[in-house]
């Protein structure tokens, strides 16, 4: 069971008050990624690729996709760890003690997602600025002046040989608003997909997580074991595949992040590298958000991690070597021996109190 809440130390608390900070910072650095003008690649004005039809209003928009995921999962997450019992043996454990266990899981719930989401976002909007590329309904932002191609034409063969490409810049187009110079260029990755696969999948993670839904696990130990036999103690007995329901309840996030993407391929807004890339991105930072606040799956009977040691709540310094691999340190004068415990994770209450 996670460590005991009775008495949290100010240093630790504000260690993860600047924790939240850093990913309020991140986030904002996304928006402000987001506000810069990226690059403009040069392009074709035959290119069928980016040739698409300009679809006045998205299928999923921008404040769909924060409301489903992001919002709704920390709705979720709250509820979930606030409803979800406690089972334990122990007399002692108080009903204080019970609900500082569901703040800390709602805390470290939040921040898991938090962080994925910030990540996902600020790393999208950068990538976008940096790559420039154009988007599949480019040219029908963009309404090109087609008696200037020879002013704007940077690359190619065109004017020399017959059928061959010429590449033009941006200045061609008689649009010169921001859903040309803006979004127009800002193909990859999908950040519809990269978000909504950050926070639906960091959601499912989660989800199977507190409700035990996985593959059955055995540790490496037992696989020498004979399965067939029937006692009580048989490996065949120590786990099982969850109800059916509960996988779909875990698969449902990942439809609706599945979903999203596919609108904006047929909503003509990204190519299909670009969802894919932004798809896979996202499941990315979504499994950093989760491991690095939650113990694994089959393995953590659904908590989060504990909390830092309160004596390196902001800094951990290298240790002696010695010390590193759980030896006692030498005393290189020939004096005694001593020892001392300093590991991150300490048992019990140890951590935050």
């Amino acid at each position: 069971m996670p460590p005991a809440l009775n008495r949290i130390p100010l240093r630790l608390v504000l260690s993860y008050i600047l924790d939240w900070v850093f990913i309020v910072i991140v986030a904002v650095i996304g928006f402000g990624f987001s506000k810069v003008e990226p690059n403009h690649r040069p392009f074709s004005l035959t290119d069928p690729s980016i040739s698409f039809p300009y679809r006045e209003h998205d299928t999923v928009s921008t404040a769909v996709l924060v409301v489903v995921a992001l919002i709704a999962p920390a709705v979720i997450i709250v509820i979930a760890a606030i409803l979800i019992p406690i089972c334990t043996n122990d007399q002692n454990v108080s009903r204080s003690s019970l609900w500082k266990y569901k703040l800390w899981e709602w805390n470290a719930g939040w921040m898991g997602l938090a962080a994925a989401c910030a990540w996902a976002w600020m790393a999208t909007e950068g990538l976008k600025d940096l790559y420039g590329k154009p988007r599949p309904d480019m040219l029908a932002r963009c309404n090109p002046d087609l008696s200037k191609i020879a002013t704007y034409a940077v690359s190619g063969l065109g004017e020399k040989l017959e059928g061959a490409t010429t590449l033009v810049t941006w200045e061609i187009c008689r649009n010169k608003s921001s859903v040309l110079t803006n979004d127009g260029f800002s193909s990859f990755p999908s950040g519809h997909a990269s978000f909504s696969f950050a926070g639906l999948t960091y959601l499912t993670l989660w989800l199977c997580s507190k409700f035990s839904i996985g593959f059955p696990y055995l540790g490496h130990s037992l696989f020498n074991q004979n399965p067939i036999r029937q006692t009580d103690g048989s490996i065949r007995k120590r786990g099982a595949a969850p109800p059916v329901y509960m996988l779909v309840i875990a698969f449902v996030p990942i439809a609706v992040a599945s979903f999203i993407a596919a609108s904006r391929w047929f909503d003509y807004r990204h190519h299909g590298f670009d969802i894919l890339f932004g798809s896979i991105m996202g499941t990315i930072f979504a499994w950093i958000g989760f491991r690095m606040y939650h113990l694994p799956i089959t393995r953590g009977e659904g908590w989060s991690w504990a909390a830092r040691n309160r004596r390196h709540a902001f800094f951990k310094s290298p240790r002696f070597p010695s010390e590193a691999d759980g030896h006692p340190p030498i005393d290189m004068h020939g004096t005694q021996k001593t020892a001392r415990q300093d590991a991150d994770v300490e048992r019990a209450a140890d951590n935050l109190v």
